[in-house]
């Protein structure tokens, strides 16, 4: 199947479950919370991008912290469940490409991507777009599900992972792409999550 293609299918596939996704993502609650707290600081007073946001459950969570919060995802179905309750002029939600986004060089403070990076083709390439858009003393912050011998990946065997990392080859990916990892920690959960906050490499 062509990257075109995959990438129709899985917009699809995430259209087709908007709806029960924050079911879903009920029994990962507990790394969640861990993950909120985390990222409160991270974006305190700051100008945020989020994308791949789903239905908008961390920017949401985000909203008392931020200055400003642009949330998108490819899915126009999730948007739709994401714009549900939203009464904040703080939070803007929109449909966008992560790698094709329509801001301007050096927008934002910190861009946040939850769980994507291993559901798509060329990590990489999004992670260049991030670079585009972030400020060069910004902050990437890119909590990502990893692998572990005795976890099962469940469900998300659904998705057609393209990147099945551990957590060591996930944050050796990030450094291997430009990025200096400043932190990093291994949530546990039914799948480990690993957090990692980054910043730029400057380009020689």
């Amino acid at each position: 199947m062509q990257t075109k293609e995959l990438s129709i299918t899985k917009k699809n596939f995430w259209d087709r479950n908007a709806a029960r996704y924050d079911r879903f993502m009920r029994k990962n609650a507990i790394a969640y919370d861990q993950l909120y707290a985390l990222l409160r600081p991270a974006v305190w007073h700051k100008t945020v991008l989020e994308v791949a946001t789903g239905t908008g459950q961390v920017a949401k969570h985000l909203l008392c912290s931020a200055d400003h919060i642009e949330a998108t995802d490819v899915s126009a179905a999730m948007i739709a469940q994401a714009k549900r309750g939203n009464f904040s002029s703080k939070l803007y939600f929109s449909v966008q490409d992560m790698f094709h986004l329509p801001y301007a060089d050096q927008s934002f403070d910190v861009v946040i991507v939850s769980n994507a990076l291993h559901i798509v083709p060329h990590p990489e390439k999004a992670l260049i777009e991030f670079r585009r858009v972030l400020k060069n003393d910004g902050t990437l912050i890119a909590p990502t599900f990893t692998y572990a011998e005795n976890s099962p990946w469940g469900n998300l065997q659904a998705l057609a992972l393209h990147s099945r990392w551990t957590s060591a080859a996930y944050l050796a990916f990030l450094q291997q792409n430009g990025w200096t990892v400043c932190k990093s920690v291994v949530l546990q959960n039914s799948i480990p999550l690993t957090y990692a906050e980054c910043k730029k490499v400057e380009r020689r």
